[in-house]
């Protein structure tokens, strides 16, 4: 009835090792993150605050915006716009990426159509949802998707293509199971190529819905973005910039970035085999 408690409490001493490791290795972030801070600072007493405001400036905008309650509903519009637009993309660019990296004819059929995707800017394609779903959640759920998915398709079908052919040989020999297959043979190396390409379109996700909500919509942080510069308010501007920033920091390095260290905590280990 004991036996299984040393194992998980390996596990959770693993883990903790981990996230100890992760958290540790943030101060060279942290430090960078200074280092733009004290730039923009420096910068910003050399123009004046009609022009840049100072960090310290554009916190005080947004607290004032949090404590009035203006902050939130803007936040929470964007962000909703935002993160569906890109776990659609995510859902679909994913799937069809993997299903074209595993056919040749089927990877060759897709290039000129992501060759298109990706040349075309994403105002075209906000132009193209204003007239398709009108000024609404659509526009920008679209824009948003539609800019995040070559992105995505290219990462999975990149990951499918150059899965190493040894390893299949191997897995195949041994008689692995398809289970162990799928999870220690193929969706390592897959992930590897997907995790970046999640990562970047999620930046991209939040660039492209703001820019969508300040021409197509009433709500969000493009549109508070849209008031604030027809205020000529630079610390509200800058205020929601940083809202909007932080939220996207907090997204990558507290969601994304553990859970990609942990998948790809074989790398480590292949590492240190060799």
């Amino acid at each position: 009835m004991n036996a299984p408690r040393p194992f998980f409490r390996r596990r959770l001493l693993d883990w903790l090792a981990a996230t100890g490791g992760y958290l540790w290795g943030g101060w060279g972030s942290l430090a960078s993150l200074c280092l733009f801070l004290a730039a923009w600072d420096l910068t910003a007493q050399q123009l004046g605050s009609l022009i840049l405001p100072t960090p310290l400036e554009a916190l005080a905008s947004l607290r004032g915006l949090l404590d009035n309650g203006t902050a939130w509903p803007e936040i929470a519009v964007t962000a909703r716009r935002a993160m569906l637009g890109f776990a659609l993309s995510v859902g679909a660019g994913s799937l069809l990426g993997l299903a074209a990296g595993v056919s040749m004819t089927a990877s060759m059929m897709s290039r000129p159509i992501v060759t298109v995707l990706v040349g075309t800017p994403p105002i075209a394609w906000l132009i193209l949802a204003l007239l398709w779903f009108g000024a609404g959640d659509g526009t920008p759920v679209f824009t948003v998707f539609i800019a995040c998915f070559p992105v995505i398709f290219v990462g999975a079908m990149l990951g499918t293509r150059t899965l190493d052919g040894q390893l299949r040989d191997v897995a195949r020999v041994f008689g692995l199971p398809p289970a162990m297959k799928l999870f220690d043979v193929y969706l390592p190396h897959v992930v590897s190529y997907l995790f970046p390409a999640w990562i970047s379109a999620l930046g991209m996700s939040w660039k492209v819905v703001v820019m969508a909500e300040l021409l197509s919509t009433d709500d969000g942080i493009g549109a508070a973005l849209a008031v604030s510069r027809s205020h000529l308010d630079t610390a509200a501007s800058m205020a929601w910039i940083v809202a909007l920033v932080g939220l996207l920091l907090a997204i990558e390095y507290l969601v994304l970035e553990p859970v990609k260290r942990r998948v790809e905590s074989w790398r480590e280990f292949a590492s240190s085999s060799n």
